[in-house]
């Protein structure tokens, strides 16, 4: 049994279990989709200026959501074929519900989304597998419940899968508690708010199209021209959402984390979802004639 509610007194704490383990299959799925998803955020600065990408620029971003809806597709079933049982399914649906309801409550509200500190806690009691999955799965409900469905869900489901996976990558997984991890977790949330602003930011960026602004993405300019447009896109755009994103994240950590986490490994130990199931022989059962 896995000892996590242990504090910064001294107590020991034990191996915490993982509602998945990835295997090499489900690990080099998670990796390819990775790589590729790099690709599609990043292909404005990869792409060189006389290259057919961007003879295509406004088509690239549909081509590159409807290829990545089918890898996160293909990534969620390897790592659920790998070990995802139906203790397992049912955590993932009650965090992906929870987290889905929090996003839509501070929706165009500066950034104000207490979903991404659910998603930081939960990545790091459940582990990366279990992380991906449940990042993916979230967002994708969240766009359902909120009709924000459209070329950019892909994106974020990626991305979101990126940030949970993030948090069950953290060290200090088996032994790190109290403060000290509470410290970890604020700090991971508030650099990994700011990341997934910037990815969505990279998606988003190409639409805009050469000449709309003078921060818009320009097929013709170069790398370092482009990535000046980007940085001016972002803190035009986006800054005062990310920052207030962070924020949020780290609070809630702060105020709420401690009694999460010892929900989520309470409810992890109780799952025990690296006990195998086995069966005995009773031997003959007697019945009444």
């Amino acid at each position: 049994m896995a000892h996590g509610d242990a504090g910064a007194g001294g107590a020991q704490v034990t191996r915490q279990a993982r509602a998945v383990r990835l295997g090499p299959r489900s690990l080099l799925a998670l990796v390819l989709v990775s790589a590729v998803g790099a690709v599609a955020f990043t292909w404005p600065f990869l792409a060189p200026p006389d290259s057919t990408v961007n003879a295509h620029a406004q088509d690239a971003p549909w081509l590159f959501a409807g290829l990545l809806a089918l890898l996160v597709a293909v990534v969620a079933a390897t790592i659920s074929e790998s070990g995802l049982g139906a203790k397992a399914v049912a955590m993932l649906g009650v965090l992906a519900a929870t987290g889905a309801a929090l996003r839509p409550i501070g929706a165009g509200t500066a950034g104000i989304e207490p979903m991404f500190f659910l998603m930081v806690l939960s990545g790091r009691v459940l582990g990366p597998g279990f992380g991906f999955v449940l990042g993916s799965v979230t967002m994708f409900a969240s766009a359902l419940l909120t009709g924000g469905v459209g070329p950019w869900m892909p994106f974020q489901m990626l991305a979101m899968g990126w940030f949970t996976m993030g948090a069950g990558l953290l060290p200090g997984r088996d032994g790190l508690r109290g403060r000290a991890e509470l410290a970890l977790l604020a700090g991971y949330g508030f650099l990994a708010a700011f990341a997934y602003g910037t990815a969505m930011n990279m998606q988003g960026w190409p639409f805009l199209g050469a000449g709309t602004t003078t921060i818009a993405f320009d097929p013709a300019a170069s790398v370092a021209e482009n990535l000046a447009s980007f940085a001016a896109y972002c803190l035009a755009t986006s800054l005062g959402w990310d920052l207030g994103r962070a924020i949020v994240t780290v609070v809630l950590t702060v105020t709420l984390g401690p009694a999460v986490l010892r929900a989520l490994r309470r409810a992890t130990r109780r799952a025990a979802f690296e006990t195998a199931v086995t069966f005995e022989d009773r031997g003959p059962v007697n019945r009444p004639t």
